[in-house]
C-alpha cells in the first residue's frame, strides 16, 4: 500500500542557514514532521545557495514521513539581487528604485523558467519585467 500524503507545506527559507526556530519549527511541528530533520535535509540540499531566500513544497505523509522539493528563489528576490537595491519601491508608479537591462532580465528567466508557466523565452522575460515594473525597478530594453 502507497503511503498517503496528508498535508502539504509551502514555505521559504534562507538556503543553507534555516533553523528550527519560528516561523518553520512551528509550522513543521503542527504538520508533524521532525523540525530538526526537516532543518538538516533541507540545509544540506540547499548549501550552494547561502542564504538566498528560496522556496520549498513538502509533502508530509500518513507515516509521518516527508519529501520536499526545492524552487528557485522568488523573481523579487532575484531582482532586488541584479538591481543591487535593499527593497522595492512604496510608490513604484512614482519612485523607481534600480534598473535591470536585458541581459539581466533574461538570466533571472532562465533561472525562474522550471517554476513558471511558459517555456517561451520571451513570455518568461514578460513576466520578470512585469514583477520588476511592480517593484519600481525599470527594465531597459
Amino acid at each position: 500500500m502507497a503511503k498517503q500524503v496528508i498535508q502539504t507545506l509551502k514555505i521559504q527559507a534562507p538556503g543553507g542557514q534555516a533553523t528550527p526556530a519560528p516561523p518553520l519549527g512551528p509550522a513543521l511541528g503542527q504538520a508533524g514532521v521532525n523540525p530538526g530533520q526537516f532543518i538538516q535535509q533541507f540545509n544540506d540540499a540547499t548549501r550552494q545557495l547561502n542564504g538566498k531566500v528560496v522556496g520549498c513544497l513538502i509533502s508530509v505523509y500518513n507515516d509521518r514521513s516527508f519529501t520536499f522539493e526545492i524552487k528557485s528563489p522568488p523573481a523579487a528576490v532575484l531582482i532586488k539581487d541584479a538591481a543591487g537595491i535593499a527593497k522595492g519601491s512604496g510608490v513604484p508608479n512614482k519612485d523607481k528604485v534600480g534598473n535591470l537591462t536585458r541581459a539581466q532580465v533574461e538570466e533571472i528567466a532562465k533561472e525562474k523558467m522550471p517554476d513558471l508557466n511558459t517555456t517561451d523565452l520571451d513570455a518568461a522575460c514578460r513576466i520578470i519585467e512585469g514583477t520588476a515594473r511592480n517593484m519600481g525597478v525599470v527594465c531597459e530594453l
